[in-house]
């Protein structure tokens, strides 16, 4: 009987995930359909002879922004992440006057709507010399990145007996001995949650991308908005560009996938 009942709960799942593949079907279908067969009325038709060629225009369009892409998401999660580690081990471990009053302070950024920051973040980039350029997408990210990385590896940290860290500094271990050698390789499952994270939203973003860079630093997203033709959009090759533009995070998730939930589960009960 409970055989049974445990696999109605199949449906429902099997339900849910074929609705959200359904756009995934939609975009690849179109990608290998030649420009005549593209249409509403045969939007659900399968191709009827797989146009490759569609893959290859949008590859040599995008390139260089999927070059830039990669430039992007590199430091701005691995930055992040370090400086989310380091906030998160201090305001865990090493407390300090203040400390519960700076930490919301932090989580306060991750409420700020990226809208209402665009003008006076256009004007910072442009005095510091890092508008239009990589870099200064880079920065925006990485600042952004902040809030969630330290609430990660703060619980995280927090569920770390602290009997490690008194012990290290009966043997003379400071506050950064401590953090490399005790809490630093303890913190792989955080740092494997953080940057699959980090990746994800820098190479998903649109908004900061479009606004802070001109066009030789685009990102594969504002490409990609860019790619369909003034006159004529052909359908075909803009889905095979969203395929290959939404490719590296689905791998990421497809292999990493597993290690992200069990990151995620081990810091989301401690603290």
């Amino acid at each position: 009987m409970k055989t049974q009942r445990a696999s109605w709960l199949y449906l429902p799942l099997l339900l849910m995930a074929a609705f959200y593949i359904l756009p995934m079907y939609i975009m690849l279908s179109t990608g290998f359909k030649s420009f005549a067969e593209v249409s509403l009325k045969t939007m659900w038709n399968l191709p009827t002879g797989i146009h490759l060629e569609n893959f290859q225009r949008a590859y040599e369009a995008l390139a260089p922004n999927l070059w830039n892409s990669v430039r992007l998401v590199v430091p701005a999660a691995i930055i992040s992440s370090i400086l989310g580690s380091l906030n998160g081990f201090v305001l865990a471990k090493w407390k300090f006057r203040g400390a519960d009053l700076i930490f919301p302070l932090i989580l306060f950024g991750m409420f700020i709507p990226y809208q209402s920051i665009l003008i006076p973040l256009v004007e910072f980039m442009k005095r510091i010399n890092l508008y239009g350029g990589i870099w200064g997408l880079v920065l925006t990210h990485v600042i952004y990145g902040i809030p969630i990385t330290t609430l990660t590896f703060r619980n995280y940290y927090a569920g770390i007996p602290v009997e490690l860290v008194e012990a290290s500094r009966i043997d003379g271990a400071g506050i950064l001995g401590v953090y490399w050698h005790i809490m630093l390789p303890l913190s792989i499952p955080s740092f494997v949650v953080v940057l699959i994270w980090q990746f994800t939203a820098a190479w998903n973003d649109f908004l900061f991308a479009v606004v802070l860079t001109k066009p030789a630093s685009w990102p594969v997203t504002v490409a990609l908005n860019n790619l369909a033709g003034s006159q004529i959009i052909e359908w075909n090759v803009q889905m095979a560009g969203s395929f290959l533009a939404a490719l590296p995070t689905l791998l990421v998730y497809i292999f990493l996938g597993r290690y992200f939930l069990r990151g995620l589960l081990a810091g989301a009960v401690k603290g």
